[in-house]
């Protein structure tokens, strides 16, 4: 995964911005959010009593990384009930993937730059 990879689910600028450019928080804050996804995932099913919650922690938590379509598909199930998760679970797996591929490209970019 590379950049090229990016579908635009993460604003990564605005992470930055938020981060003011600090790598490591960067880094942590999206270590972070895969970490809970994992957690998450498992909890939005209709079935699953604790899901609006998940789904309302899920939001802050796109919203804070900069996954504002991740964002709204949560605020649509808080909204629209359990027909809703699927299009959460969509978003989480877009946001999911644009994370990774930044992750990598970040990675990459360290192994290419000068060490002092």
């Amino acid at each position: 995964m590379a950049r090229r990879d990016l579908t635009g689910a993460v604003d990564f600028a605005y992470l930055e911005d938020f981060a003011a450019g600090d790598g490591e928080v960067i880094e942590e804050v999206l270590s972070l959010f895969r970490e809970q996804a994992e957690i998450w995932s498992s909890l939005l099913d209709p079935a699953v009593e604790g899901w609006r919650d998940a789904v309302h922690t899920i939001k802050g938590s796109a919203r804070g990384i900069g996954a504002f379509s991740l964002g709204e598909a949560c605020e649509r199930a808080e909204r629209d009930g359990p027909a809703a998760l699927d299009g959460v679970r969509d978003a989480l797996d877009l946001a999911l993937s644009d994370v990774a591929a930044y992750v990598h490209e970040r990675a990459l970019q360290s192994l290419r730059s000068p060490r002092v």
